[in-house]
Formats: structure tokens, C-alpha cells, sequence
């Protein structure tokens, strides 16, 4: 007679199976049967103070190891607290699956309190999203949950309703987990039809894009061969940029003006892995060559000549042998040294001030001392600028921002789950000051899991990429303003050790000191508050919303923060 099995038991042993090591969330009775049975297998339970940062260090530990990883949460509010953090991990391909508790089914469908119809609200922001409601199912249904997560790539939601999870059934089934890893790249026609417009074309540049990870070398192979310059978008950062001659920058309002020219002035531009959104950003006139594992971004962003699926790395060696070498290297020269201007003039300001602590320095810093293998994340807003401008990867390191999904407050939450994968990194964020005021609590989280991470909060008061974009559209900045306290307090108040530092002389010093400590430290920066992105190609339009920003805030009373933004950002000092 075979041995019955609970339904949690059978879903956290499919988990195990599908190499789990690690499930954030916050206890609560409809998911007692589940965190009884972690308790009893080898995934860790990570227990964090607001389930939104489950999600977002959850998704973040999938994205860095391309292992499933789990988040789970108790009925109602508990489970319905994960969604910006499910759709961060959805956008960004990361395999994760939420274990969504549910109340017993007799009171579902009947408004009971706590109600919440899970498979609606998470069924857009998923690649499977179903409930169990037959115990029989439990292991058949897990099992497609976990293989949508790993072979769709995205996010999986079991909804588990508590009297289903201590149901106790005969496991007989022999559903099995897969794994595979096929070698997809475009027909020998395809290839032959790319080769030849890139054979007769002599300004070729080549967009790559996060998809190019693992094509380092035939990325530079097909590069040095075409005499083409190579620009990368920001989520393709950390796999192109590093030991590349012929990189020049990023495009976009990220960007610079070597890789805007790149783009704007080829004859044909090779997209490799870059589901690049920003269509203003894209050639008028030259023949557009994508490659893409995914059929369905095809076209998507801007009209293609040629569009073919595969991955990046067999596409280009198969590729390679059929592009004839180039002579003509002008295009790429004129690139090449359009990008080392624009790093001189980012660079300018990436230095100690008298009056100010510019964040670039700050960035620049990070980039000094932080270890060769680290992991940088960065909130979303300026500080995902600067980290994409004056962070340089070099093959090791990673960067985690939120780049599709756009949300405030990852950073910290995304630092935890990254360093509870490698425990043995060095994980820093870049943090905005409103970031990490919104999911505050989770400092606690460092102490409690002993998770050694080093948080950077640029203290400039305000919502400053949010006041940005105000000033540029010409309309005086209003709700933007933060009354911050010392984070340096707050920090130390927790448990972590901390630093502050208004001084732009003493900065370099307390960086060293506080990426040293050898436990969770946070440091505490005032930055300018008056510091602007500054885009690869300034449009009239911009021109003209500063121009009137400036003229209105003058007549609002606020002639000083005027001059303080010209000081700052215009005036040599």
C-alpha cells in the first residue's frame, strides 16, 4: 500500500526537484501546511517584512542564477502584496513561482473577508496561473506550473486553497520536470540573405541588446570583421560593454552621442537580442536586420527589412564564415571617437566639488572600490542613469535595475535576493532617497538574514528624475520634494552600520571604510538636488521647456533653485 503524501508536501517536493533553494515570504494561517513542509525539506525560507520585496528579491535571485525561485504568501492582502514585485520578475524573464494560499474552497465566491480571486489578478502578469482544485491534480499541476517557469521563462502563480494543501492523497504520478537547452539559430537561407546585405552595405552597426549574453566573443568576432561600431542597450550592459574595442555607448535618453550617430547615420543596422522600445531612437533610412529568440518582437518596436529567430550566440557563429571582411574602417573610427568625448564630458563631473557632491563622483567611487565580481543595483530614476553611465562591468560584475517594468524601490529588495544567492559577493545598491523610503522596513530584513549587503542612498531630497522631467516639459516642479530624515540614524537605529557624508572631500574615504565592513552598512550621501541627465541629443523642444521652467519658477519666487541648477550643471566651477 502506498504511503499518502499532504498536497503542500507534494508541491514543495516538485519545488525541490526543480532546484529551489530558496522561498521569500511572510507566514500566515492559510499557508501554515506549506511552511511546514519547507521546514521539512532543503529550500530555505526567507522571511521578509513586506511580501513585495519577496517578489522583488525572489525575481531578482532568478534573473542572476536562471534557477527557479520561489515567493509564497498567505490568503488575501498577504498574496495580493506581491504583484509589483511578480511583474518586475515577469518583465524580466526571471523564473520565479508565487505560492498564492487561498481560503477553503467553500468560502470562495462568497465576498468572505479576505477574499481575493488571485487567477484574475494575476493571470496578466504570468506565463501559468491556476488553482489546484482537485489534491489528486497537485503533482501534475505544480509540475506544469514549474516547467511554464523555466522553459516560458517568466512567472508561474499556484493558487492553494488551505483545506487542499493538508489534503492527504496516494502520489502515483510520474510527471518529471525538464530542462531543455535546444540550439535554435535562422535557416541557412536566412543566413544567407543577412550576409549578403551586410556584405554589400560598408556602414554597418550592430544594436545588441540583453539577448547577446553569451555571444561575447562572435559579437567582437562579427564586429572586427565588419569594421562596425557595436552599441548596447542598458539591459545589455553587463554582456557587451566589457573588453570591447569597438563599443561605443548606449543610445536612448541613457545614452551617448557616439551611440546615437552609430544608429542615426548606418547604412544597415544589425539588431541582435534588443527589444529596444524607444522607436524615435531608430534609423530613418537604413535596412534593419533583427535577430530575436522571440518571433512575437519581431517588428515589434519599428519596421524591420529582415526579421529571423535565434539565439544570438549559434546565429553569429554560423553567421560569421559568410560576412567578408571589411577594409573601410572610417565609420567605426568617426564613432570611436565620438564616444571618447562623451565619456570625457560625463567624466567631467564625475569629480570631488567644492560645493556640491555630484552623483556622479559618487558612482565613479563605487566603480573604484567595489570588487571585480559585485553586483550593482540601482533604483529606478537617475540613479539608474548614473549606474548605466559610470558603472563599467568587466565580465563579472551585474547590474539589476528595473529597466522594463520601471518601478521605484527595487534596488534594496533586489540586493537582498542577489546576495542570498551569492553569499560570497559584494552586492551594493544605488538608492534614491524616495526608493528606499517606500519599502524601509526590509533594512531589518539584513539583520535578520545575516545578508551583508551595502546600500548607497543618494540623498537629494526630492523625486529628482520626476523633477527632471517637470523642469523639461516647462512646468515648475510640484510634489517632488522629500522631508527626509538622516538615513544614517534610521539605519544605524536597525542594526546596520552607517555612515553619512555631506562632504564631498570626505566621500572617498567613507566609501572605502563602509564597503570594508564586513556585515549589512548603509551609506547616507547628499547629493545635488539640481543635477540633470543630460541626453546624447538635446531636442529644441527640451531647450525651449527649461527655458520656460526657468522663467516661471523665477516668477514663482524660486529664482535660487534656477541658478542653482545653472551652477550645477552649466557653469564651470
Amino acid at each position: 500500500m502506498s504511503l499518502k503524501k499532504s498536497v503542500a508536501q507534494i508541491i514543495i517536493e516538485v519545488l525541490e526537484e526543480a532546484g529551489v533553494k530558496h522561498c521569500y515570504g511572510i507566514v500566515g494561517d492559510t499557508l501554515n501546511y506549506i511552511t511546514s513542509a519547507i521546514k521539512k525539506s532543503d529550500i530555505e525560507w526567507v522571511h521578509v517584512r513586506h511580501e513585495e520585496v519577496g517578489a522583488f528579491a525572489a525575481g531578482a535571485e532568478a534573473y542572476l542564477t536562471n534557477q527557479l525561485t520561489a515567493c509564497a504568501g498567505s490568503c488575501g492582502p498577504g498574496s495580493l502584496h506581491f504583484i509589483n514585485g511578480i511583474y518586475e520578475a515577469q518583465r524580466n524573464k526571471a523564473p520565479v513561482i508565487l505560492l498564492a494560499s487561498q481560503l477553503v474552497t467553500s468560502q470562495q465566491g462568497t465576498d468572505f473577508p479576505q477574499e481575493v480571486d488571485f487567477e484574475s489578478v494575476y493571470k496578466n502578469c504570468s506565463v501559468f496561473c491556476r488553482q489546484i482544485n482537485d489534491p489528486t491534480q497537485a503533482r501534475q499541476i505544480t509540475t506544469a506550473a514549474v516547467q511554464a517557469a523555466i522553459n516560458q521563462r517568466g512567472v508561474a502563480v499556484l493558487v492553494i486553497p488551505y483545506n487542499i494543501s493538508l489534503e492527504k492523497v496516494e502520489d502515483k504520478s510520474g510527471h518529471k520536470i525538464y530542462h531543455p537547452n535546444p540550439i535554435i539559430r535562422p535557416s541557412d537561407t536566412e543566413l544567407i540573405q543577412i550576409a549578403e546585405i551586410l556584405n554589400k552595405n560598408q556602414k554597418v552597426a550592430i544594436f545588441a541588446g540583453q539577448g547577446a549574453n553569451g555571444a561575447h566573443d562572435e559579437l567582437i568576432a562579427l564586429a572586427e570583421k565588419l569594421k562596425s561600431p557595436i552599441v548596447h542597450t542598458s539591459r545589455g550592459k553587463d554582456f557587451v560593454e566589457y573588453n570591447n574595442p569597438y563599443n561605443v555607448g548606449m543610445t536612448g535618453m541613457f545614452g551617448v552621442e557616439s551611440g546615437l550617430t552609430a544608429i542615426k547615420e548606418c547604412d544597415v543596422l544589425l539588431m541582435l537580442g534588443a527589444d529596444f522600445a524607444w522607436s524615435q531612437f531608430y534609423p530613418n533610412d537604413a535596412t534593419i536586420i533583427q535577430v530575436d529568440i522571440d518571433a512575437t518582437h519581431l517588428g515589434r518596436r519599428h519596421p524591420v527589412s529582415v526579421g529571423v529567430v535565434g539565439s544570438s550566440q549559434p546565429t553569429l557563429a554560423a553567421l560569421i564564415p559568410l560576412v567578408e571582411e571589411k577594409q573601410d574602417a572610417a565609420f567605426l573610427e568617426k564613432c570611436r571617437q565620438l564616444y571618447m568625448k562623451a565619456m570625457d564630458k560625463l567624466n567631467k563631473k564625475a569629480m570631488p566639488s567644492k560645493s556640491t557632491i555630484h552623483p556622479q563622483y559618487l558612482t565613479e567611487l563605487v566603480d573604484k572600490y567595489a570588487n571585480d565580481d559585485a553586483v550593482l543595483c540601482a533604483d529606478v530614476g537617475s540613479a539608474m542613469v548614473w549606474a548605466c553611465r559610470h558603472f563599467n562591468t568587466n565580465g563579472k560584475r551585474r547590474t539589476v535595475i528595473s529597466l522594463k517594468h520601471g518601478t521605484m524601490a527595487n534596488a534594496m529588495p533586489q540586493a537582498l535576493g542577489v546576495q542570498k544567492a551569492f553569499p560570497n559577493r559584494q552586492v551594493i545598491t544605488l538608492s534614491g532617497d524616495g526608493g528606499i523610503s517606500m519599502l524601509l522596513g526590509d533594512l531589518l530584513t539584513t539583520i535578520q538574514e545575516q545578508l551583508p549587503i551595502k546600500i548607497i542612498v543618494l540623498n537629494n531630497s526630492s523625486l529628482n528624475f520626476v523633477e527632471l522631467e517637470q523642469k523639461v516639459e516647462g512646468i515648475v516642479d510640484h510634489y517632488t520634494d522629500l522631508h527626509n530624515p538622516d538615513f544614517a540614524k534610521v539605519a544605524s537605529a536597525m542594526g546596520l552600520f552607517s555612515i553619512r557624508v555631506e562632504d564631498s572631500d570626505l566621500l572617498e574615504a567613507a566609501m572605502q571604510s563602509f564597503l570594508a565592513h564586513s556585515g549589512p552598512a548603509l551609506l547616507d550621501v547628499k547629493t545635488s538636488a539640481n543635477e540633470l541627465v543630460m541626453p546624447p541629443e538635446i531636442q529644441a523642444s527640451q531647450v525651449m521647456g527649461m527655458a520656460l521652467y526657468s522663467v516661471k519658477a523665477s516668477l514663482s519666487g524660486k529664482m535660487g533653485d534656477v541658478v542653482n541648477l545653472l551652477v550645477d550643471n552649466f557653469i564651470k566651477k
